[in-house]
């Protein structure tokens, strides 16, 4: 985002160093200059003018999400640091590493979810609307820690091939853990690539789980 700032000064230095003291951090590369007067000196000080200058800057845009997890991190005292991207499609994706960073995964991501969760409503607060109400554009912030989300999807897909060849084994069906719903998806997304097997969800809320069982021809929806 650029900005624009103007400054006086007795010279064109001067004005260009008040600029900069002015601007302090938001200082950066890509600052410009364009001068709108030079100095008058007049006469015996009658007549005389500053010389006046437009400074435009760029600032980054505004990161919510990413502000959150910075005063979470920094309000706990966790050895952490949080680096935002932008991902496929729009996805912004804040990763967090550091000696303290799994302290932010919790049992099984809970507390990562919860965080990602937050970060979302503070990323889509202030989300233009239309009259309707409905909010515009929609972004999705995905919070990952030290490369948790692949490793516990690869643990998830593997379990879900582990407990399929049980079921095809044994003949008998095996429930599993409650899970929530960004981690149902990827069971039912692996067990639909084994022959011979199927899922279907049972219970609510944070008890749902899933069931793997012999497949009877009709895929029960997911």
């Amino acid at each position: 985002m650029k900005k624009e700032l103007i400054v006086t000064g007795k010279t064109i230095d001067e004005a260009m160093a008040n600029a900069a003291e002015q601007l302090g951090e938001k200082m950066s590369e890509n600052i410009e200059y364009e001068i709108l007067e030079f100095p008058k000196k007049g006469i015996l000080g009658i007549g005389s003018s500053p010389a006046k200058i437009k400074v435009i800057y760029t600032v980054p845009d505004e990161d919510p999400a990413l502000e959150l997890v910075n005063m979470l991190i920094r309000s706990i005292g966790l050895k952490a640091t949080a680096v935002a991207s932008n991902g496929a499609e729009g996805e912004h994706k804040i990763e967090i590493t550091g000696e303290d960073a799994g302290v932010l995964i919790g049992h099984h991501g809970e507390t990562l979810d919860a965080l990602q969760y937050i970060a979302n409503l503070a990323a889509n607060r202030r989300a233009p609307v239309d009259e309707d109400g409905t909010k515009k554009q929609y972004t999705k912030v995905t919070i990952d820690v030290e490369n948790y989300r692949k490793k516990r999807e690869e643990t998830l897909r593997a379990l879900a091939r582990r407990m399929a060849a049980r079921v095809l084994k044994y003949k008998r069906s095996i429930t599993l853990e409650p899970m929530n719903p960004y981690e149902r998806r990827i069971i039912h997304s692996e067990i639909q690539g084994i022959d011979g097997v199927s899922t279907h969800s049972i219970g609510v809320d944070n008890d749902r789980k899933i069931v793997i069982t012999l497949d009877r021809g009709d895929k029960p929806a997911v």
